[in-house]
């Protein structure tokens, strides 16, 4: 059994603004910005917009649920890969008002980066409205051991989260309590899939199937992940038994999520969904099967939605959903009843499938963009000590970077996916352009750091470009914030103070701690050090750090995938980490 692997479209490349335009045409009452592919409604003053996205492929999910009682907008990448920082600013800006706005996304690396990156951005810029990132994690496929380091992967349930907060931001909440009720849901929900095979991605080649005519694949993600399990294909009362049992079992320490007491008093919402090529009719039968095994198992299902809410493109699979009600014995801000409210509010979206609100019965063109408000951020300014030799210490760092390609894609190519030279070479290129173009001109740090930080997220791309531009945006913000309260000179404390608060926002963001193999590792003995020892010593202590990855194992990156005791074998150090040596190399002889 091969993925099927015709399609219908124009051009592969134009597929995703061919179906957003397609969606407008469907919903007049939606709106797109075409060049940064949002999907959105007019920005309401008097609630919290709430925001998704992520790449397409996922369809209805996430542009189908824009729409009163849903997203105020959703920001859509390319098949299966994350939009980048300026199309999810763009999304922020269109729909953001005082009120503020909560982005609840699925946990992949990507769209954490990218979000969480727009998110600080914003929050940089001095506008009104905070901006919040909440990062779903249902999938209890995966062990805590699998997850100590990314976490758990977004699936299907981010649905529910989606409609529950948007409910409570309708009827006047502020971002405290819109956060809060996502984050409860979020800790209340399990999920995982099941595929008959994977899909096949439009523009790509044919490939066979790893499965047999007889197998299916359990612990299924939705961006065409191989699963955790392969099994001969049961009945379906089977599969459901055994899926169902992996959400609600608490004996096994490694997957045990949601705290089912079963004993009788648990109540659960059941979300069907449809992964994109199972047919209405089988459908209607996993519906039934699960309804009858929480039945039997006496979990008292208060509401089911079934249908196709989020894909994996043409996947033939499903997966299954249980949100865990609060329990009367509990202690617990919300009530069933409360959660229960939210869920059946109205909504009105193309991806909102029809639900009765009631318990299961017993079995016998382009459209014109919204004008947006603009606010000037606050004037902020903080001078270089040395104008001079602060350009020449980023020059510095620039060329030592361009002239490291070589051996960081050699040591790429042994440890990870062999673009780390190129990458960074990429984005050292920008900076030494944008000096020489004067968009960095050594008079403002606070707007220099900001250049570099879009410099290098535009020109490196990738997992760098947004840990390098999530630490640059955390340093303006520190930066600024200084120049506010009174410093107008960057003295050695003022940058080490920046640093350590850069770092902190870059922690946001990623999991990786040292000794972790990764850029972390140097990156914090460098900022670690800095106080004390200045930017020389510093320098040195990053160095021995970088070199210490040659002996470690990898926690977190690329590297995870890779032989570790090869590796060890070879030497070979991490190639993020010495290239956080090779700049701060570059800084020595800047010492404020």
């Amino acid at each position: 059994m091969a993925p099927q692997h015709k399609h219908l479209l124009n051009n592969a490349s134009t597929l995703v603004v061919d179906s957003l335009k397609g969606l407008v045409n469907l919903n007049p009452n939606i709106k797109l910005d075409e060049g940064q592919r949002v999907i959105y409604t007019p920005p309401s003053q008097s609630r919290v917009a709430l925001l998704s996205g992520g790449g397409s492929g996922h369809e209805p999910a996430h542009a189908g649920f824009v729409g009163p009682g849903l997203l105020d907008a959703a920001v859509c990448g390319n098949i299966f890969a994350s939009p980048n920082v300026a199309q999810i600013r763009r999304g922020v800006e269109l729909v953001t008002g005082e009120k503020g706005a909560l982005i609840v996304v699925m946990n992949y690396t990507g769209d954490a980066l990218h979000f969480g990156l727009a998110a600080e951005q914003y929050r940089a810029s001095g506008k009104p409205g905070d901006v919040r990132v909440l990062l779903v994690q249902d999938d209890v496929a995966v062990s805590r051991e699998q997850g100590t380091i990314v976490g758990r992967r977004g699936l299907a349930g981010t649905i529910l989260v989606y409609k529950i907060a948007s409910a409570l931001s309708d009827s006047g909440a502020d971002l405290d309590s819109v956060e809060d009720v996502a984050k409860y849901v979020t800790s209340r929900i399990g999920t995982i899939g099941i595929g008959l095979d994977h899909c096949h991605v439009p523009g790509t080649k044919a490939g066979d199937s790893h499965l047999d005519e007889n197998q299916l694949e359990l612990g299924m993600g939705i961006h065409n992940e191989a699963g955790t399990h392969k099994l001969d294909l049961p009945t379906v009362s089977e599969l459901v038994d055994s899926m169902l049992n992996k959400i609600t079992n608490t004996n096994d320490p490694e997957r045990s999520y949601i705290p089912f007491k079963n004993d009788g008093s648990d109540e659960v919402v059941l979300l069907v969904n449809n992964l994109g090529a199972i047919s209405e009719l089988e459908i209607g039968g996993i519906t039934g099967e699960s309804v009858k095994w929480l039945q039997n198992k006496s979990i008292k299902v208060r509401r089911v939605l079934s249908g196709t809410y989020m894909t994996s493109l043409n996947m033939p699979g499903f997966s299954l959903s249980l949100l865990l009600l609060p329990s009367k014995s509990e202690s617990s801000t919300y009530s069933s009843s409360q959660i229960l409210e939210y869920l059946d509010a109205p909504a009105s979206a193309p991806g909102w499938s029809w639900s009765s609100g009631k318990e299961p019965g017993v079995i016998g063109e382009k459209v014109e963009e919204a004008a947006t408000q603009k606010h000037a951020a606050k004037e902020a300014d903080l001078a270089p000590t040395d104008s001079g030799e602060f350009i020449s210490a980023i020059q510095r760092s620039c060329k030592a970077l361009i002239a490291a390609e070589p051996e960081l894609t050699e040591q790429d190519q042994i440890a990870g996916d062999g673009d780390a030279g190129l990458t960074l070479e990429a984005g050292a290129k920008a900076i030494l352009k944008a000096i020489d173009s004067g968009k960095i001109k050594g008079q403002n740090v606070i707007e220099d750091i900001g250049v570099i930080a879009e410099v290098v997220e535009e020109d490196m791309g990738g997992t760098s470009g947004a840990l390098y531009s999530i630490f640059f945006a955390g340093l303006g913000k520190a930066l600024r914030d200084q120049s506010t309260s009174g410093e107008n000179k960057t003295t050695l404390k003022v940058w080490s103070k920046a640093s350590e608060e850069a770092l902190t926002t870059l922690y946001k963001y990623t999991r990786a701690r040292p000794p972790s193999r990764t850029l972390v590792d140097p990156l914090e003995a460098f900022i670690a050090s800095l106080p004390s020892k200045g930017l020389s010593g510093a320098a040195d202590d990053a160095h021995a750090a970088a070199d210490k990855t040659k002996e470690l194992v990898a926690k977190a990156g690329r590297g995870a995938y890779v032989n570790q005791e090869d590796l060890k074998k070879r030497e070979v150090p991490d190639p993020g980490a010495w290239g956080i040596w090779r700049i701060v190399d570059g800084l020595r002889g800047f010492e404020a």
